[in-house]
């Protein structure tokens, strides 16, 4: 290398601009010497270990450069000792980062940006390693448009010259081990764009921990010591009938769920002592939580999301984490958690332009910029953002035993024109609407997340009539296990918000649903989206007065757990919240004092259960064969009556009335004659309501009555739901 050559390293490394450190730093060979070479701003001398001990190394530049020239090599890797320039002139010893050879391999680099490596946590970011028998932190990121990336933090005084990385120049990925990094230090990457020379200073996108917010910076992680203790759980999950289980899942926001006195959130193993055995107690299979990956502002409710592969630090570390979805496993109990691919926000410490340059998002606003959320939209057709976000993908399910991901605003991926006017979005090659990387994308999750852990499942929230979401993909489908059933939401929804006199002139609403119930795997949704904004609780979108609002609440649910369908209430719901939801306050508690609000807990609690207990409640939600109406059409009355199925051929008779006025005598046709014993009856005293009912059992007779050879008279209690089972009348 020549002086000149040397001199443009050396000016580009006090600069901040050295884009090979290894050229200049480190191990060198120089005619028939070998030359060693360290940056040291902060030290004011620096020894070099030999065979025969330390050596001084000579200082060449007053910024920190120090060399030390010899026929023979050092002792590799090679240690040094230093004097700081602090008071006390502190002396410790310290292996050079550029002493280590790299370690990615290409084949991984290869699969990355392929879009291929399912696993780039195990490769980018901060990974504890050996290099060359030293322990030690090796750091990676991606920054295709970079000049220069370095390691800034705790460490180095969050100087960009101390720890330039360098590039593994085919794949855009940049590489340095440093020795001897303890964990839980603070640090980020400093990126300069090789063509603006601007200067980002970033979080680590594949970071496992950062520190609390407002602060942004990433923690080096520590080895997790956590010891699982869910082997028979995981062992039974793969080989779980789903398809055919019941799954009702209370949807969890967990800073607002309970609080403590002083307004703390509780941490997630507060949650696991208190939140668990609540939900065991009311008969819920799942808990889904709304985003716990790391995100900056609580508003966001966890769905502007900058830590993809974190845990977010507000209720714990991930070891914390890693207890409670243990504790819900050894209690029965799934944990679904909400996962938010569709978009990232702005925030520049993230994932926004990344090294300077539209990375992760597309150049294009017309196809990479929400409007609607102010958030870039991930840019599904690159390689590495896929790989990007399959990882994140395996890694909650991996890591933390995860049972489930519930995949965010689907709808707003499939298609370019997503709440954009004509002129605002960009037609795909075939000049359609659909986001056809996007859609490749959902195939290629579905597929990893269902072949790399059985049992799990991937529900989609999509708004629209996408066909086949819930449909494998060897049969044109997206590959998801199910799909929220929005409409059936929104139609059920507003036609309990008429007040009932006029229920007869929408009864459609609650019967449109039965000509598409069939073509998707549905989940049935009363999700925090609609308790939120001014929508009103479901206690106030029942119209009239009081009790007949906690009446409407109630029947609400048992139309919801007897219809075709998985079921999913947001917290609250299940006694009847009367204020909308507010993120920053936890749930009104104390409304439980008062008895009508117990009453809807208890029905919950009791329908949960009844549910869970009654295989004709759930083992043929997605087939024909586990539901026939028998009355649909009484408009008049507002009555609703129908059958759900077991695979085996039991049934259970459900009778829905939509008025505040009770019927008597009312006669309904039935499959079989025998007992009806009412098994449920959500107008009962003790869940608040008139005791309006049937006295325990009603016999069938012999007339003809609907279609069915016989019937029976029944009473139906104002604003109620009742649930019947069937006994064979045995001969004398």
């Amino acid at each position: 290398m020549t002086t000149s050559q040397t001199n443009f390293l050396l000016h580009a490394l006090i600069n901040a601009q050295l884009h090979d450190p290894y050229a200049y730093l480190g191990l060198q060979r120089t005619h028939n010497q070998v030359l060693v070479r360290v940056f040291r701003a902060f030290d004011a001398q620096v020894w070099i270990q030999t065979s025969i001990g330390f050596e001084p190394m000579q200082c060449v530049h007053p910024e920190g450069i120090f060399e030390w020239r010899s026929e023979s090599m050092p002792i590799m890797p090679y240690r040094l000792r230093v004097e700081a320039k602090d008071p006390k002139h502190t002396v410790y010893e310290a292996y050079d980062p550029y002493a280590f050879a790299l370690q990615i391999s290409d084949h991984d680099l290869y699969l990355f940006n392929q879009g291929k490596l399912w696993q780039t946590y195990r490769m980018l970011g901060a990974q504890p390693v050996r290099n060359a028998g030293v322990d030690g932190m090796r750091f990676a990121v991606w920054a295709p448009n970079a000049e220069r990336v370095s390691i800034i933090g705790d460490f180095n005084h969050w100087d960009g010259r101390m720890h330039p990385m360098k590039v593994h120049y085919a794949s855009g990925v940049w590489e340095l081990f440093i020795p001897e990094l303890p964990p839980n230090i603070h640090y980020k990457f400093e990126i300069r764009n090789r063509n603006s020379g601007e200067i980002l200073v970033k979080t680590d996108p594949y970071a496992k921990q950062y520190e609390l917010r407002p602060s942004t910076a990433s923690l080096i992680p520590a080895h997790s010591s956590y010891h699982w203790q869910d082997t028979t759980w995981m062992t039974r999950r793969a080989d779980w009938d789903w398809l055919h289980a019941p799954l009702n899942i209370l949807e969890i926001h967990a800073g607002s769920w309970k609080r403590h006195p002083d307004g703390r959130f509780y941490t997630y193993r507060e949650l696991a002592e208190h939140l668990l055995p609540y939900v065991q107690e009311m008969g819920y299979t799942h808990i889904e939580l709304m985003p716990v990956s790391e995100h900056p502002l609580d508003e966001s409710w966890g769905y502007q999301t900058t830590g993809y592969f974190a845990v977010t630090s507000r209720f714990g570390s991930p070891d914390d984490f890693r207890f409670f979805v243990d504790t819900c496993h050894q209690m029965g109990i799934g944990v679904i958690l909400d996962w938010v691919p569709a978009h990232f926000p702005q925030d520049t410490f993230a994932l926004a332009r990344f090294d300077g340059t539209a990375l992760y998002e597309h150049e294009d606003p017309r196809l990479g910029f929400h409007q609607d959320w102010g958030t870039y939209i991930f840019n599904y057709g690159r390689n590495e953002v896929k790989s990007f976000l399959l990882s994140s993908a395996h890694y909650w399910l991996s890591e933390f035993h995860l049972d489930g991901l519930r995949v965010d605003a689907v709808a707003s991926m499939l298609y370019l024109d997503y709440s954009r006017k004509n002129g605002e979005w960009l037609p795909n090659k075939y000049g359609g609407r659909e986001n056809l990387e996007a859609i490749d994308f959902f195939r290629e999750l579905n597929i990893m997340v269902h072949g790399e852990f059985p049992g799990t499942l991937t529900l989609a929230e999509e708004s629209t009539a996408w066909p086949g979401v819930s449909r494998p993909t060897y049969a044109g489908g997206l590959g998801f296990s199910m799909k929220w059933n929005m409409g059936w939401m929104h139609d059920t929804l507003s036609y309990m918000h008429q007040d009932p006199i006029y229920r007869r002139y929408h009864h459609e609403q609650l019967t449109f649903s039965q000509l598409y119930a069939y073509t998707e795997n549905f989940v049935l949704p009363f999700s925090h989206d609609e308790v939120v904004h001014g929508k009103g609780s479901l206690w106030n979108k029942m119209p009239g007065d009081a009790w007949q609002k906690f009446a409407g609440v109630r029947l609400l649910l048992v139309y919801q757990m007897t219809s075709p369908g998985k079921k999913l209430n947001f917290m609250g719901n299940e006694f009847a919240q009367q204020r909308e939801w507010r993120v920053n306050h936890e749930l009104d508690w104390h409304l439980l004092e008062q008895q009508s609000h117990a009453g809807v807990q208890a029905a919950a609690r009791d329908l949960n259960h009844c549910y869970q207990n009654t295989p004709a409640l759930h083992q043929l939600d997605f087939s024909t064969e586990g539901f026939h109406w028998i009355d649909c059409q009484d408009t008049d009355q507002s009555i609703l009556s129908y059958l759900r199925y077991a695979m085996n051929g039991s049934f259970v008779l459900i009778v829905l009335n939509f008025t505040p006025v009770p019927r008597t005598g009312y006669r309904i046709g039935v499959p079989a004659a025998g007992i009806y014993r009412e098994i449920f009856n959500s107008d009962s005293t003790y869940y608040g309501g008139s005791n309006v009912g049937n006295l325990g059992n009603i016999t069938s007779v012999p007339e003809p009555w609907m279609g069915f050879a016989n019937s029976m008279a029944i009473t139906l209690p104002p604003l109620a739901g009742v649930i019947f089972s069937w006994q064979e009348l045995l001969a004398d």
